[in-house]
């Protein structure tokens, strides 16, 4: 393809954000602003569904590589996709649309700032999937703290300064390091394209330290415990939108960032320190699961029980076999779906109410039952049962750890019985009960716009629960390929130092 359609995907919501601030004036309205950002958001969700038509599934290497000199021509500005990344592109533009139509009813002040740093946040976003160099990676992977940081700052709850302030510092430390090592990297291999570095091999030797300076960027931003605390303030903190974005997709970098750096990078050293993400994803599916039946804030206990579903993912991909790692990528496909969709659940009802404390409620069944309806198959997905997609990547995760080990799978397992537990508690005090609340029985139902855009969350979280086939084809290929890489870099280095 002559087209360079990965940099048009990447840049097209940065020209639209780029329209609105050069159009913005006094007479100019918010509907206008909307309108052009829903524009652009559809028309490059529609160029990413064209990308994934267009992905040939049995290729193994990157496809659709563009690549320009940038810095000196020691620095390339190189781009390219596999069956991995293809699939975070088409959730990226899937729910930019989403978080612009539920502005509507969150975002009050500033409308066209706030659909201007979505836009801009989008582009950054794209660029991680895309990225084939570290160095534009980094940046990229970088230039997004800042609009999420806007985003909490700005448009967030009573303490949003704090928690933007707490997202912002955690995310940046964990990723100095990987600054480092990326410099470490140039001087090693002596390039930063990821293609030739995967070629290269780096040796053993260096491989230890470079996966931890990968590991504490990756571990914070994912998030993993206990490094974690800074996911459920910033969530409580953020608007609707934001929360959903924060869900979705800027824990899904980091969860790709495992999978495409750590284990393809230092092969060496991701099976080495397995045991200790082994422990970690455990502890942070079991205590995180009992943290969140301990909230009384529903957006703090759906923000815990994101921790506690991203162990499973880094579970799956440290698992180095094909149904753990290809059901680590559709949990995260899955959960980017599931969370957006309860985090707009709850906004719905904080719209209305202006309060997210379960306490609140109860008994809503009688005044909204299309929400209370939409809201319980979420609330059915995030426990993973039959039939959504919630159920197809927990599954194959722990199919992929109970080949490597016994112990740890048992474990994880508590996690299901736990999420059950939490979720079912949070739908039977919010929809069920006495409805004691005044102020809720003069609440109306869903309107329009949200019931657009929660169906069409429930009806992709139930269409892949019965029908995974198009993702799991996607990944196949890639898989199987970095699986096998892994493999052979293993026997190299046990060779070399033999």
């Amino acid at each position: 393809m002559n087209f360079p359609i990965l940099s048009s995907i990447i840049f097209l919501p940065f020209l639209g954000a780029l329209f609105i601030f050069l159009s913005q004036s006094k007479t100019s309205s918010n509907k206008s602003a909307i309108y052009v950002s829903l524009f652009t958001s559809i028309a490059n969700f529609l160029l990413s569904i064209f990308l994934w038509y267009s992905f040939d599934r049995n290729f193994t290497g990157f496809q659709f590589v563009e690549e320009k000199n940038w810095i000196s021509g020691l620095i390339k500005f190189k781009l390219g996709i596999d069956g991995i990344s293809i699939l975070f592109i088409v959730l990226t533009t899937f729910i930019a649309p989403i978080c612009i139509l539920s502005c509507v009813n969150s975002v009050k002040s500033r409308v066209k700032e706030f659909l201007i740093t979505i836009l801009v946040l989008q582009t950054f976003m794209l660029g991680v999937f895309c990225s084939l160099d570290l160095v534009i990676f980094y940046l990229f992977f970088e230039a997004g703290l800042i609009p999420m940081f806007l985003i909490i700052g700005i448009w967030g709850g009573p303490r949003r300064v704090y928690s933007a302030y707490k997202f912002f510092l955690y995310t940046l430390l964990g990723s100095v390091l990987m600054l480092i090592a990326i410099i470490a990297i140039y001087w090693i291999s002596g390039t930063t394209d990821l293609v030739q570095i995967l070629e290269f091999k780096i040796p053993k030797e260096y491989q230890y330290l470079l996966w931890l300076a990968f590991f504490s960027s990756f571990a914070v931003k994912l998030p993993m415990w206990p490094v974690h605390t800074w996911l459920p303030d910033a969530h409580v903190e953020a608007p609707t939108a934001g929360s959903v974005i924060l869900a979705s997709i800027l824990l899904k970098m980091a969860g790709y960032g495992f999978l495409r750096f750590s284990v393809g990078m230092f092969p060496v050293a991701s099976e080495y320190f397995t045991p200790l993400v082994y422990t970690l994803s455990t502890i942070a599916i079991i205590y995180t699961s009992l943290v969140a039946l301990m909230q009384e804030d529903m957006k703090k206990l759906i923000a815990y029980s994101s921790v506690a579903h991203m162990g499973y993912v880094t579970l799956g991909i440290f698992t180095f076999t094909k149904q753990g790692i290809e059901g680590s990528i559709y949990q995260m496909i899955s959960h980017g779906l599931i969370s957006a969709a309860l985090f707009l659940s709850v906004g719905v009802l904080y719209d209305r109410t202006h309060s997210r404390l379960i306490n609140s409620y109860g008994g809503i069944v009688n005044i909204l039952p299309k929400f209370s309806l939409i809201f319980m198959i979420f609330t059915l997905s995030a426990l993973g049962i039959p039939g959504t997609s919630g159920f197809v990547g927990e599954f194959l995760v722990l199919l992929g750890i109970f080949q490597k080990n016994y112990f740890v799978a048992i474990l994880a397992s508590l996690g299901v019985i736990l999420a059950a537990a939490y979720m079912l508690w949070l739908y039977k005090r919010v929809i069920f009960g006495k409805l004691n609340n005044d102020n809720i029985k003069k609440i109306k139902d869903i309107n329009l716009s949200e019931g657009l855009v929660l169906s069409l969350l429930a009806i992709a979280t139930i269409v892949f629960g019965f029908y995974p086939e198009p993702i799991l084809d996607t990944i196949s290929v890639s898989s199987d390929y970095l699986i096998e890489n892994y493999k052979k870099d293993l026997i190299y280095h046990l060779m070399v130092n033999k």
